[in-house]
């Protein structure tokens, strides 16, 4: 037997920890190189993590949950034979004295080809994968860091702790049983809360990380939680369920004393659901570097914020316009995306107001490309997505990079490359049906637009001759926060009046482009 650990590896970007959000393995399973195994959080992003070496998993050394420092053994593997005939080794494992393809042991043959393979994999190890360099020379660590993605296939959970790994799947993926868990893929009503039955081997329950989330935030125990859907995984309706009925069974006592006391008898408040009258919530990770990206930024940066209210009639029509269009029937459109398109387009007759103060230099850097933030609010916190060259896409360019990167996002898939060197964000709160904020500004930038609700309201429409009359009209606001260290309020509030000028007459923005 020979046991290696996998210490944590420096995800770069400064960071120096991270959380064990999600073991895609665990004891007694197969695993070759480039195999995802654990699913990890930084202060960024969600990233999943490859092995480094093959060979079998004998111990998971840190509980999901927990946050470790970046060099911390994270799980043990025996490397000694257990990845299989022709397993790739990594620049970093040598071939194990005396390892023998299993079912032939102690046959030479078998050993010369495994140290043939192994030297060729350190060889031709693809760019931008774990153990591969990248296009800087780095050696690659992460998944999502390097200039490639590992192409390895997540592995479905076994439902029992020691079961045997099945055959082999496309990608080199050990196959999962996916046979539900006993007891616990039909939920009966019962009069009573009853806990489900253990699950089989004392697994542990099965649920992504949002839903994970949401059960802490409600104060439920996933592992009281029976799962529907597919393998026994536990959805954020299995949740709600649970919690709602763990609610009225903590209520029903208290049914009689309100039919004696004449609705005079106490309720629980809503939010009591797990008995407790506070939450403590940790502040780590993504929701971290958010408070404090957004302290430095508002202690930093001296903030104006600018409003005007738009008829944004036009900017309707031709949304349903497109909608209507081949050239957009796949892809989603939204008044955001004549928003991006109207910034833009008033950033090239205002091209100071995208740039950034650089503090060290004592300059400020005029960027002469477009890099459109749009922030997102996922389960673990805001983050900033950008699109990288906004300015030279077209309307239906613009659409799909806005739909990609909102689908990632909300996934939590968004890479820390994806979310550097912003210059310009929006922030759509009207979304939520607010009409409007003073939004602080993204770090590493010097503005950000607030997108309000879209409304019908009344509006002094004046007629050609001069006659004007009230109609009811569509009517959203705009505010811009800037930087006036390098902006101005004349140079802020042109760029304002332009972007609302084209949300007015998208027409213009073909005058204007």
């Amino acid at each position: 037997m020979s046991i290696r650990e996998f210490n944590l590896p420096d995800p770069g970007e400064g960071l120096t920890e991270a959380e064990i959000v999600t073991w895609k393995v665990k004891a007694g399973d197969t695993v070759k190189v480039n195999d995802i195994v654990v699913e990890i959080e930084t202060a960024k992003s969600l990233v999943e993590l490859p092995v480094p070496f093959a060979g079998t998993v004998t111990e998971l050394l840190v509980p999901e949950g927990q946050t470790v420092e970046v060099g911390t053994p994270i799980i043990a593997v025996d490397t000694a034979g257990g990845a299989g005939a022709g397993a790739p080794t990594s620049v970093q494992q040598a071939p194990a004295a005396g390892a023998v393809e299993p079912g032939i042991e102690g046959s030479p043959a078998p050993k010369m080809a495994a140290a043939a393979a192994a030297a060729e994999a350190e060889e031709q190890i693809e760019e931008g994968k774990i153990g591969g360099t990248t296009s800087t020379g780095r050696t690659a660590v992460l998944v999502g860091y390097g200039v490639k993605q590992t192409e390895a296939k997540r592995r479905p959970r076994k439902p029992g702790a020691g079961a045997p790994a099945g055959g082999e799947q496309a990608g080199g993926v050990a196959a999962r049983s996916q046979a539900p868990f006993p007891a616990e893929q039909t939920v009966a009503a019962p009069a009573q809360p009853a806990a489900p039955a253990a699950r089989e081997g004392g697994a542990r329950a099965l649920a992504k990380p949002p839903v994970r989330k949401f059960a802490k935030d409600l104060g439920v125990d996933l592992a009281q939680v029976a799962g529907s859907g597919e393998g026994g995984v536990i959805t954020r309706a299995d949740v709600e369920a649970h919690a709602a009925g763990g609610a009225a069974g903590a209520q029903a006592p208290a049914a009689p004393m309100a039919a004696e006391g004449a609705g005079t008898a106490y309720q629980a408040p809503v939010f009591a659901r797990s008995g407790e009258r506070e939450q403590r919530l940790p502040i780590k990770g993504v929701r971290k570097m958010m408070a404090q990206a957004m302290v430095d930024s508002a202690f930093t940066a001296p903030h104006v914020t600018e409003w005007v209210t738009v008829d944004a009639t036009a900017t309707m029509e031709l949304v349903e316009r497109l909608r209507s269009d081949s050239e957009f029937r796949d892809v989603k459109v939204t008044p955001l995306l004549v928003l991006a398109k109207a910034m833009c387009v008033a950033i090239r007759r205002n091209p100071e107001i995208n740039a950034t103060w650089d503090e060290a230099a004592g300059e400020i850097v005029v960027k002469n490309y477009v890099n459109l933030g749009i922030a997102a609010a996922t389960p673990r916190g805001l983050i900033v997505p950008n699109i990288k060259d906004a300015d030279q896409m077209s309307m239906r360019q613009l659409a799909e990079a806005i739909g990609a990167l909102t689908a990632t996002a909300r996934e939590g898939r968004t890479q820390p490359a994806d979310m550097s060197g912003g210059s310009i964000t929006i922030t759509n709160v009207g979304v939520f049906g607010v009409d409007l904020g003073t939004p602080i500004i993204n770090p590493g930038e010097s503005a950000i637009m607030a997108f309000g609700a879209i409304r019908r309201e009344p509006w002094v429409v004046t007629a050609a001759d001069g006659t004007e009359s009230i109609e009811p009209r569509w009517v959203t606001r705009l505010a811009l926060s800037f930087d006036h260290r390098l902006i101005d309020g004349e140079l802020g509030s042109k760029f304002l009046a332009d972007v609302a000028k084209v949300m007015e007459d998208p027409a213009r923005g073909l005058v204007w482009g």
